[in-house]
């Protein structure tokens, strides 16, 4: 599905529900080939006990109750049309869906979910006195229940150093999570699960008590937050979503929105009459991070982003396949060492890139850029970009990866981004 005028370019998240549900079904078998590449690699035999493959009962039973789901799901749906060529009554074919939910629900709420919708991190860690005025909030994505989304707060709060919050996405079962995903993402409709995070995100961000909200998103949490952002940017000003930073993983959203805003205003210490025009973002900070062979990427982020203004963010691509959130991207963007801290150096965060230059990315309208390789795009006046295209040539020698453009990897171990401190005053 395209554009009037415009070939081969996806339609505006804007457009016809109905047309926008047909081209992610096209979408999605154009990208069949990548299937396979949502559980590889397995490496089972080095899995950590955090890992959503590591080899224990509780997870062994999650994989087991998925596949059976799996075939489930997909025999209800095969049996529907054959019920409706054989001419069964409508009421019948009512109260057979009616037992079949039931029956689905009751599998999953007794053996992946759990009736709790927010979670907290549940390991120890040594929180500094500035990490009080943060709130740390993460979305799952598809297929993870209650003991693995437990296990992705666990883990993120070992990397960061701070408590984690998270608003449980409920599995329904991976057939069933994904037709929840084409609703959500081509119908903009916001599930349970997508109003009590813009509850507790808005909630943090009007807390005079908190200076910064950090929002982590996962696969499908991807298009939930990309709806609670939206609410968000309806309804509060610049001057506190500035407060607002995001991070994807995986993003399965179709859209990502951050407006620029442009002002007008005096020089501090010039009492001349002339204005000169200020300009930024809406939300403080986006980055995307994804790996090159996760099919779900590749129907989101990967597929989006080429289009000016509808993906803001950084993104940054991994070359690899893998789409679970601990073991193909947290443990291989953020390894941990067996002290349970982040490692200083790992093959994804070292990996080279080069400035060059390109124009017209994300609105930016400035001088041609662009930073590195191995991250695709850049959304406008971020700090480290003009960085380093304003450095002394002398810096521009020196060796750029991945490392010295992630505003996340700062916050590791407990950090902050440039060696600053969260405002306490």
């Amino acid at each position: 599905m395209t554009c009037p005028g415009k070939e081969d370019t996806p339609l505006p998240y804007t457009a016809s529900p109905t047309k926008l549900l047909s081209s992610d079904l096209s979408l999605f078998i154009s990208k069949l080939w990548a299937l396979p590449g949502i559980l590889r690699p397995l490496n089972l035999g080095h899995t950590r006990e955090l890992d959503e493959l590591y080899p224990s009962l509780r997870n062994a039973s999650t994989v087991l109750t998925h596949v059976f789901l799996l075939v489930y799901q997909v025999a209800f749906l095969l049996s529907l049309p054959i019920m409706v060529i054989c001419m069964a009554p409508g009421l019948w074919i009512i109260v057979y869906s009616a037992i079949a939910f039931t029956v689905n629900y009751s599998i999953v709420m007794l053996m992946l979910n759990s009736f709790q919708r927010v979670l907290v991190s549940q390991v120890s860690v040594v929180e500094r006195p500035s990490h009080e005025r943060e709130r740390w909030v993460y979305i799952n994505g598809i297929a993870a229940g209650h003991h693995w989304v437990q296990m992705n707060i666990d883990q993120l709060s070992y990397i960061f150093g701070r408590k984690v919050t998270a608003v449980h996405n409920r599995t329904a079962g991976i057939i069933f999570d994904l037709i929840e995903c084409l609703i959500q993402r081509d119908f903009a409709y916001a599930t349970g699960d997508i109003r009590r995070a813009y509850s507790l995100v808005k909630e943090a961000i009007l807390d005079p008590e908190c200076d910064k909200v950090v929002l982590l998103l996962h696969s499908q949490g991807g298009i939930e937050g990309g709806l609670v952002m939206d609410w968000l940017l309806d309804e509060l000003p610049h001057n506190l979503l500035h407060h607002l930073e995001v991070y994807t993983f995986g993003n399965a959203a179709n859209h990502f929105n951050n407006p620029r805003w442009t002002k007008l205003a005096r020089p501090q210490g010039n009492t001349a009459p002339d204005l000169t025009p200020e300009f930024g973002q809406s939300i403080g900070h986006i980055e995307h991070y994804a790996n090159e062979g996760d099919i779900v990427a590749q129907g989101g982020v990967l597929h989006f982003v080429e289009i000016p203004n509808r993906y803001m963010g950084r993104l940054f691509v991994r070359p690899h396949s893998g789409h679970l959130f601990n073991m193909h991207y947290l443990g291989n963007m953020f390894t941990l060492g067996p002290d349970m801290n982040v490692l200083d150096s790992n093959s994804f965060m070292d990996m080279e890139v080069e400035p060059w230059a390109t124009a017209g990315i994300n609105g930016y309208d400035g001088p041609p850029r662009r930073v590195g390789s191995t991250i695709a795009r850049d959304e406008a006046f971020l700090p480290v970009a003009l960085t380093v295209r304003r450095s002394p040539p002398n810096e521009l020698d020196r060796v750029l990866r991945v490392k010295d453009f992630s505003r996340l990897w700062q916050y590791r171990n407990g950090g902050c981004p440039d060696g600053t401190e969260t405002h306490t005053a």
